[in-house]
Formats: structure tokens, C-alpha cells, sequence
């Protein structure tokens, strides 16, 4: 049976490769299905689907969106989406346009810490890509305020360093149903940093599809406690490395190690189709 990964990225958000590249090196990893979740975005998917099939890789359509829930910011993966679906892409633009307002308030932060770093900078390493916390950390260590991510993260760009800062995300309650009219399937992704076991099920309670059970921050018994959790609240499995490339991230070795099985891929699309023939019947 062949292996997927179901949560890449590219430089469409904060990754360090493009699509394409993306795709070679999952070709290369010997990897039969990949998708791009790219934060908020889903550029680098359409970049890649150009290209996947004479590659030789099915790619889903995916994509990593950041919402609201109460206080918590939280992340909710969301697969085989209808990529024309108008209000999907139009809630898609608002995510871009909070991105920026929130990394102008974070670099105003920032500079009253005494810290030399502007938006211009951070535009500047961001290029074409939405525009993210990593994309900060880089200016960061350039600048030589910290020696890497991690610590740019601990000192600076951590949740609870920012959490002051209130951002216009969509809230999972309305990404549930957007995502769900454009025949979108949801899952928790890397719950187990996170959130409690609480938190998880009352995310699940509010019409989220799946949980990511499997993932590097993930050891072994925290896989088997979250599968055997979506075994019970009849919840989709998904999974995958969390590859940014090129040392982003501390994931990054585990691309085409940390991988899915086809069976799983197969019950996603077959929820996406089941849930675009009820879409299209109640139309």
C-alpha cells in the first residue's frame, strides 16, 4: 500500500521550497499521494497541480487555516475543498489581509522592546508568500538578536508572548461552514502540543471531521491515543511531517518517514464526495 503526506508547505507560506521542488522530493521519498497546506493559502497547491500528475503524485487539495476559538488561536486542516468555491477563496483573502495586520502589530511590539525590525523587512523575506511568524524569525536571526528559530519563537513570536495581539481570523465556527459548502473536510492538525483531551472533543463538537493523529510532534503512544480517539468519536484519520525544508522547522528529517496510509486518504475523499452529492442535492 503506498504512503501519503497530508501536511507539507511551501514558499507559498513559510516553506523553503516551491511546489514543484516539493513535489520532485516527495517523488524522490517514493511517496504516492502528498498534499500542500500551505497556511491560508493555496497557491502553491495550484503552482503544484500543473505538475503532479507527469510527476507521478496525486495531490489533494489542502490547505492550513488559522482561526479563532474563544482565546485560542487554533489550526484546522482542511482537504479536497472545492478549489473554485467563491466564499472558500473569498475567506481565504480575509486570512491574508489578517496576516498582515496582525505582523504590523507584532512589529510594532517589537520595536518597543528595542528590537530594529520593520514591516518592510519582513515583507521582504516573506516574497510572494503569506506572510507568517517564521518569516519574523528569519529577520530576527539575521539581525542577530537570536541564533534561531526556536529562540526567536520563545523569546518573541510564542502565543504567549503575542498573545495581547487580537487577530480578524475566520472563527472555527464559520470556517466549519464555509469549508463544509465548498465539500471541505476538517481535521484538528498536531493536536497533541496543543490542546487537552477536553479541548480536542469539544473542537470535534463544533463539526470538525478529523483529527491529525499522526505527526512528529507525536510519539508513539500519543499516536495510538489519538487514533484510538477517532476510532471512538468515528473521526477521519490524518497525518504527515510538517515539512517546511531546509532546517524551518524541527520536522524537516521526517519527511517520507512520517507518512499515512492510502486507506486513510481514501476515506477523506470518499467524506468529500459524499459531502458534495448532498451539497449538490440540496441545491
Amino acid at each position: 500500500m503506498g504512503k501519503a503526506d497530508l501536511h507539507t508547505h511551501t514558499t507559498a507560506s513559510d516553506g523553503a521550497y516551491q511546489p514543484e521542488e516539493l513535489l520532485i522530493r516527495a517523488r524522490d521519498k517514493k511517496l504516492n499521494t502528498l498534499s500542500i497546506t500551505d497556511h491560508d493559502t493555496i497557491k502553491g497547491y495550484l503552482e503544484a497541480k500543473k505538475v503532479a500528475k507527469e510527476l507521478g503524485i496525486e495531490l489533494l487539495p489542502g490547505v492550513e487555516v488559522s482561526a479563532v476559538w474563544g482565546e485560542k488561536e487554533v489550526h484546522i486542516l482542511v482537504y479536497c475543498f472545492d478549489e473554485e468555491d467563491e466564499d472558500f477563496l473569498n475567506m481565504l483573502r480575509k486570512q491574508k489581509q489578517a496576516r498582515i495586520k496582525r505582523m504590523k502589530k507584532i512589529v510594532k511590539k517589537l520595536q518597543s522592546q528595542g528590537l530594529d525590525i520593520t514591516m518592510d523587512e519582513i515583507r521582504a523575506e516573506a516574497g510572494s508568500g503569506n506572510i507568517g511568524r517564521p518569516h519574523a524569525a528569519s529577520v530576527l536571526i539575521q539581525k542577530r538578536y537570536v541564533a534561531s528559530v526556536a529562540e526567536a519563537f520563545i523569546r518573541y513570536l510564542s502565543s504567549e508572548k503575542i498573545e495581547d495581539i487580537k487577530t480578524e481570523y475566520v472563527t472555527v465556527e464559520g470556517l466549519v461552514k464555509i469549508a463544509k459548502n465548498a465539500g471541505g473536510v476538517l481535521s484538528i492538525a498536531h493536536p497533541g502540543p496543543l490542546y487537552t483531551q477536553k479541548e480536542i472533543k469539544d473542537l470535534i463538537l463544533l463539526g470538525i471531521d478529523g483529527l491529525e493523529c499522526i505527526h512528529p510532534s507525536h510519539n508513539f503512544n500519543l499516536q495510538k491515543t489519538f487514533t484510538k480517539m477517532a476510532s471512538k468519536e468515528n473521526l477521519l484519520v490524518t497525518g504527515g511531517s510538517d515539512f517546511h525544508g531546509k532546517g524551518k522547522k524541527d520536522y524537516d528529517p521526517y519527511f517520507g518517514i512520517v507518512t499515512l496510509g492510502e486507506q486513510h486518504v481514501f476515506s477523506i475523499k470518499r467524506m468529500a464526495r459524499r459531502r458534495r452529492e448532498l451539497t449538490n442535492l440540496n441545491n
